[in-house]
């Protein structure tokens, strides 16, 4: 994390940014600050459609947050009707290649004509404004335009992501009480197909509110078709109006939910809605991609995760982008793949993850040098802190040194970047996410709230409401209470370590809470933990995270067997990481699994998994083991080998 290497901008950059130099990131950073309703409410008027203006700007009865009510907007309109207009009408707005080769360019009118349709097709279904979708999708075009036709009739979706196993799309389902899961027959990753629809059977065993399953045809697989419940795509589609007005909705309306890994076994549903997360991912779309008219822009993450949402569909589509989107593996058929992409589409704007850059540099830097990327001006990291070697070598073998990189700190809680560089105007460092964005007041502090010096650690903050935040959990206002704000009264308590430099830049420093970063995607170990207790062999287990050169972080789980339950260690290991596997999904197998007679706990019965964390990562303890009902398990659990 040493600061020594400072990235000013360019001042060929400089010149053609949307916000030019410091000063210019100050101005607007100090108004902001001075002056929020002022400063959100002029964008709101300048930026966003409104089919009636709000009354006020903001309401705060913490932790509760309203913006913008009183007025009227449509999501979905935003990002679609308002450019037919003008010249963008016939500009690319999604532009995708399927991992077999194929792909579409779909124009803002062409965008517009397929969404009304979807949105009649759920219409004919008698789906309406405050009804609730699943969508369980590859990366196809008819993911946007499903959740597009949902925001254009105020039916809050809820997307899960294309990983997930049947097990926890079920609970996903029964938590939102859904009345239609949208969903494809299959899509392909690494050459293979992953069956979709087969896992939306195996969900829907116990989920009474589903009325319809609308499967999209993709892969052509044979799949069953339930008469009454389950529709194809196409048929439904054929003949139906290509003419539907979008539902004035309420500032306020929940445009989705999604759920993220939380502290307890149950996924937390975070709700966004419409005003305020629409304008904060407009605008942070502009300020930090530094968007010109011109430019082809590529995030690779999967609509499944809040990034997606954010910066895939919402924020692009708003502020009129061309958005890119890629259906498979990025190694698939060759470890080239994202190169070759970024080579045929001319892409200018490309953001990815510390995972996947550290998986790139493994592979060697002759497959990006194989490629003509010429076309990139602009780089961006996601996901998870990005350690200051892979920084480089993304500046230097991406970007041949003239391509400044973003390092985006944000979270599903927060729905749009909050600590992030404005390129044109923001001197970059190596592994910092730089300066919080205008409208965003964070701070380090100590568990107490107050101030850590400069560079030493503490818990990243936020102290003042923003657009995009959360507002409550799907019908759980309390846990969003305490889980969020009740912690560090009066503040945001994001459940990140962060350090701040004597320039005030924030370096992010990973998860303080039981929650492991694994390539990017949020695991709760008490979720992988109640996973594995569901196996009929075990009795108890503990999940931490452990340090892994690509994945940022990987499972590490200790396992107590049940009475009678020994035999072939190996194969029972390799059993549990496909019952994993199964239960939440492929990503979330873990890498090492211990066996063990007894747990480290405390007196009151608490496991210790802070030694945990000590033992996968140095086999040894060396942190305060006073309150250690019995040391020699730790002394045990110390000198084992794990059972890889």
């Amino acid at each position: 994390m040493a600061d020594a290497n400072v990235y000013p901008p360019s001042a060929e950059f400089v010149q053609q940014a949307n916000v030019k130099g410091i000063e210019g990131y100050r101005a607007l950073y100090q108004r902001a600050a001075e002056k929020p309703e002022e400063f959100w409410g002029e964008l709101a008027e300048q930026e966003l459609h409104w089919f009636q203006k709000w009354t006020h700007v903001f309401e705060w009865n913490p932790p509760f947050a309203k913006w913008f009510p009183g007025g009227k907007i449509n999501a979905s309109y935003n990002c679609i009707d308002r450019h037919l207009t003008t010249a963008r009408k016939n500009k690319v707005a999604i532009l995708w290649e399927g991992e077999p080769g194929d792909q579409r360019m779909i124009s803002y009118q062409e965008l517009h004509r397929l969404v009304c349709r979807f949105a009649n097709v759920l219409k004919g279904r008698g789906l309406k404004a405050g009804d609730r979708a699943i969508v369980y999708m590859g990366m196809v075009p008819e993911l946007p335009i499903a959740l597009l036709a949902c925001a254009r009739l105020g039916i809050t979706h809820s997307v899960v992501f294309g990983g997930f196993s049947a097990e926890a799309l079920k609970t996903r389902i029964q938590d939102l009480e859904a009345q239609v899961v949208i969903t494809c027959d299959g899509a392909w990753r690494r050459g293979k197909e992953v069956r979709l629809k087969d896992a939306v059977d195996e969900s829907l065993t116990d989920c009474p509110t589903v009325r319809d399953v609308i499967v999209y045809k993709r892969t052509g697989g044979e799949i069953p078709m339930q008469a009454g419940r389950d529709h194809w795509w196409h048929e439904l589609d054929e003949g139906v109006s290509e003419i539907c007005p979008a539902e004035e909705l309420d500032s306020e309306h929940p445009l989705y939910v999604l759920y993220t890994s939380g502290t307890t076994g149950k996924p937390k549903g975070i709700v966004h809605t419409t005003a305020g997360y629409l304008l904060q991912a407009h605008m942070t779309m502009k300020w930090v991609f530094d968007l010109h008219e011109e430019d082809t822009y590529w995030c690779t993450a999967d609509i499944g995760w809040v990034t997606g949402h954010s910066y895939i569909l919402y924020g692009p589509l708003s502020a009129g982008a061309t958005t890119m989107m890629y259906e498979g593996a990025p190694d698939f058929p060759q470890p080239d793949r994202f190169w070759r992409l970024i080579e045929k589409y001319r892409v200018n704007i490309f953001y990815t993850s510390p995972t996947a850059i550290r998986s790139f540099v493994r592979q060697g830097d002759q497959w990006p040098n194989a490629h003509d990327m010429s076309s990139l001006r602009l780089l961006g990291s996601v996901g998870e802190p990005i350690n200051p070697a892979a920084w480089e070598w993304y500046y230097k073998v991406i970007g041949k040194e003239r391509c400044p990189i973003v390092d985006t700190w944000w979270q599903t809680e927060t729905g749009a970047m909050m600590i992030a560089a404005m390129p044109g105007a923001v001197p970059l460092k190596p592994g910092s996410g730089t300066l919080p964005l205008p409208g965003v007041i964070a701070d380090v502090v100590d568990l107490q709230g107050n101030l850590v010096p400069a560079n030493r650690e503490g818990f990243l903050i936020i102290r003042r409401p923003w657009p995009a935040m959360a507002r409550t959990l799907w019908r759980e206002p309390e846990r969003y209470k305490q889980q969020y704000w009740e912690r560090l009264e009066g503040v945001y308590l994001a459940g990140d370590a962060a350090r701040r430099d004597e320039d005030g830049y924030f370096w992010i420093l990973g998860r303080v809470d039981d929650v492991m970063n694994v390539s990017g995607h949020r695991l709760s170990t008490m979720e992988i933990e109640s996973a594995l207790v569901r196996h009929p062999a075990v009795a108890e287990a503990a999940v931490v995270g452990k340090p892994h050169e690509i994945t940022g972080q990987a499972v590490a789980c200790f396992v107590t067997l049940k009475k009678g339950a020994w035999g072939d260690r190996h194969a029972l290991a390799e059993e549990l990481r496909k019952w994993v596997g199964h239960e939440i999904g492929s990503f979330a197998k873990p890498e090492q699994i211990r066996f063990t007679d007894a747990l480290p706990k405390t007196r009151s019965g608490k496991i210790m998994r802070r030694l945990l964390r000590e033992i996968v990562t140095s086999n040894s303890v060396t942190g305060d083991v006073t309150t250690l009902e019995d040391l020699d398990v730790v002394t045990r659990l110390a000198a084992q080998h794990d059972e890889d």
